[in-house]
């Protein structure tokens, strides 16, 4: 018993390492120019100048790492984006069990399409994907179109430019915390 909560306990500090290292040093200005460049590879999708024109915010996660060896974990910064202005600074965080092995970094994109669901995740102290609200998560590829007439939910997400060897388009769990920056 002593040895697996040994191994345990060293897996998750290798995935603790491996998953916030770059990511916890972040600074409002990075943060922003990092949403600001992520915004920019996302209207290059057809389709998503008019998804973000009708949200009423959105939330940027540019860098989100994902590492996990058995017992996984991801983290990622990023700002709440409302008429082109930043109005705060989040991170997302998660943890997973089961079959899995690998590293992975991508950008997670969230658009509130609805005014109320807006203000209830503003109003909250921690936003829990799943719990907290239901979000609809699209697949974003190369070359990809997003057809805004089909996207009729409050809250979507996006998933994109996905690099390393694990594959994983949930959301599912998702802590969502703002941060003081």
């Amino acid at each position: 018993m002593a040895k697996l909560f040994l191994v345990t306990a060293l897996a998750v500090s290798v995935v603790g390492l491996l998953v916030a290292g770059d990511a916890m040093a972040a600074t409002a200005k990075q943060i922003d120019k990092d949403v600001s460049a992520s915004l920019k590879l996302f209207e290059e999708v057809r389709g998503s100048s008019g998804l973000i024109k009708r949200a009423r915010g959105i939330l940027v996660f540019p860098k989100v790492f994902k590492a996990g060896i058995g017992i996984g974990g991801e983290y990622g910064e990023g700002a709440l984006v409302v008429r082109g202005k930043t109005a705060g600074y989040y991170n997302t965080a998660a943890a997973s069990f089961g079959l899995q092995l690998g590293a992975q970094k991508k950008t997670i994109i969230i658009a509130f399409m609805d005014q109320n669901a807006l203000d209830k995740f503003r109003a909250s102290a921690g936003w829990k994907v799943g719990v907290d609200a239901s979000v609809a998560v699209i697949a974003v590829g190369a070359g990809g179109e997003i057809s805004t007439a089909d996207i009729n939910q409050p809250i979507v997400a996006f998933i994109f430019d996905q690099k390393g060897l694990m594959y994983n388009l949930t959301l599912e769990g998702s802590k969502i915390t703002k941060m003081n920056k």
